[in-house]
C-alpha cells in the first residue's frame, strides 16, 4: 500500500528538541533513519500511536544525535569530493583507458566474460553487474589507489557467477584477491 504523507513531530530529549518525520505504512516494526538531508525519519506501523513513536524517538535520542553528527561529517567529506566538469571529463577518459584492460585481465583469470563494460557517472556505487552480465564502473574509481580499483573489478566480475553477496561469492573473490577486505577498506572511506 502507498505510504502516508510524512507528518512532522517534535520530541524533547535532554532539553533538546528532535524534529522528526513519521511515515506510516503496513510494516510491522518501527525504524528510525537519518537521511542525507539530515532529517530524522521514523517509519512506523499504521497502528503505532503518536505517543509510542515519541517514546521510541526519546529512547533512541543518543543514537539519533550521534548519527546526525556522523551523517553531517559524511556530507562534509563528500563535498570535498565534488569535481568540476573538466575534472569529471578527465577522470572519465582515464577510467575508459584504465578499467577495460583490468576487466579483460581478471576476466581471463576468473574464466568469465562480461557482456559489456561501461564507465558511468554513478555517485552511490563504484560498480555494478546487470542481470545480463553487463558491467558498469564509476569514473570516481580513478580517485582511488590501484588496489581498490582492482578489487572493484574482481568484485563485479564475481557477480557474473554469483549474482548475490553469498559466501560462495566472497570465496570466489578471495580466490583471486586474498586481501580483498583490506582493499575494500580503501573504498569505504568514501561512503562512511
Amino acid at each position: 500500500m502507498a505510504e502516508k504523507r510524512p507528518q512532522r513531530q517534535p520530541s524533547m530529549s535532554c532539553g533538546t528538541a528532535i524534529n522528526y518525520k513519521i511515515i506510516r505504512s503496513d510494516r510491522r516494526t518501527l525504524a528510525i533513519e537519518i537521511t542525507k538531508a539530515l532529517e530524522v525519519l521514523v517509519r512506523a506501523p499504521k497502528r503505532a500511536t503518536d505517543e509510542e513513536i515519541r517514546l521510541a524517538v526519546e529512547k533512541h535520542a543518543a543514537w539519533i544525535e550521534k548519527n546526525l553528527e556522523v551523517r553531517k561529517q559524511r556530507n562534509e567529506a563528500r563535498t570535498a569530493y565534488e569535481l568540476t566538469d573538466s575534472e569529471i571529463g578527465e577522470l572519465t577518459a582515464l577510467a575508459k583507458k584504465v578499467i577495460p584492460p583490468k576487466v579483460e585481465h581478471y576476466a581471463r583469470l576468473m574464466g568469465v566474460k562480461p557482456a559489456s563494460v561501461k564507465i558511468t557517472s554513478a555517485q552511490s556505487r563504484f560498480g555494478s553487474c546487470s542481470g545480463k552480465n553487463g558491467l558498469c564502473f564509476s569514473y570516481i574509481l580513478m580517485r582511488f589507489p590501484e588496489e581498490a580499483i582492482d578489487y572493484v573489478v574482481v568484485h563485479e566480475l564475481a557477480h557474473i557467477k554469483h549474482h548475490n553477496h553469498s559466501k560462495s561469492f566472497y570465496t570466489l573473490v578471495g580466490k583471486y584477491m586474498p586481501d580483498y577486505k583490506a582493499r575494500e577498506k580503501l573504498l569505504k572511506q568514501f561512503f562512511t
